[in-house]
């Protein structure tokens, strides 16, 4: 069992949001705050021995609320490559935890105490992964044992980890908390829920 002193949480926060627009969806208004500082908020309240975030060149007003809440930021001159090439920056910040936390800032809703069973029920060896259900897909938040830190260093294009969460051992989260936001009709009536 891994403990949340002991791991390293990495914070995706580098996508292009091509199907959001203008703006980038991680600074765009929901519920009051920026998108991305939802998940920021729910990770630096947990003891995690350091927080990484991986930015966007360039996103400079991101770059700045997520190292005001404590986290490092890597910065990936070229996301065009992917998910895998922001996670592999991420995993080469992070060294050798016992285990390695991958959230997405496009998740607002994930609560902490979800992302704490993620990182106990990690054994030397094993990966964890979220589902909605039973039969859902494996997704982020997810967590690795430091044993695949090497095959995570080597990723690229934008499929990041999900052949590693195939294999995952999985835990439901709690209903609609997995929920990502890529689109301006995903914001819309999400005010108060």
């Amino acid at each position: 069992m891994a403990r949340l002193e002991d791991s390293v949480v990495v914070l995706l926060a580098a996508g292009l949001s091509r199907r959001y627009g203008a703006v980038g969806k991680l600074v765009a208004d929901f519920r009051g705050q920026p998108l991305a500082q939802h998940a920021a908020t729910t990770i630096a309240a947990l003891p995690f021995s350091r927080r990484i975030a991986v930015c966007r060149t360039g996103d400079d007003d991101l770059t700045e609320m997520l190292a005001g809440l404590g986290f490092e930021v890597v910065r990936n001159p070229d996301t065009a490559r992917g998910m895998g090439s922001s996670l592999a920056m991420g995993v080469e910040a992070a060294g050798a935890p016992e285990a390695l936390v991958v959230c997405l800032a496009d998740m607002p809703l994930v609560d902490g105490g979800h992302i704490r069973t993620l990182v106990e029920r990690v054994t030397p060896g094993g990966i964890v992964a979220s589902v909605e259900d039973e039969r859902g897909a494996p997704t982020p938040p997810a967590a690795f044992s430091r044993e695949y830190l090497p095959e995570l260093l080597r990723l690229e294009g934008d499929k990041g980890a999900r052949h590693l969460l195939q294999i995952a051992q999985r835990v439901v989260a709690r209903e609609g908390t997995l929920r990502d936001f890529d689109t301006p009709e995903d914001f819309r009536g999400q005010a108060d829920r």
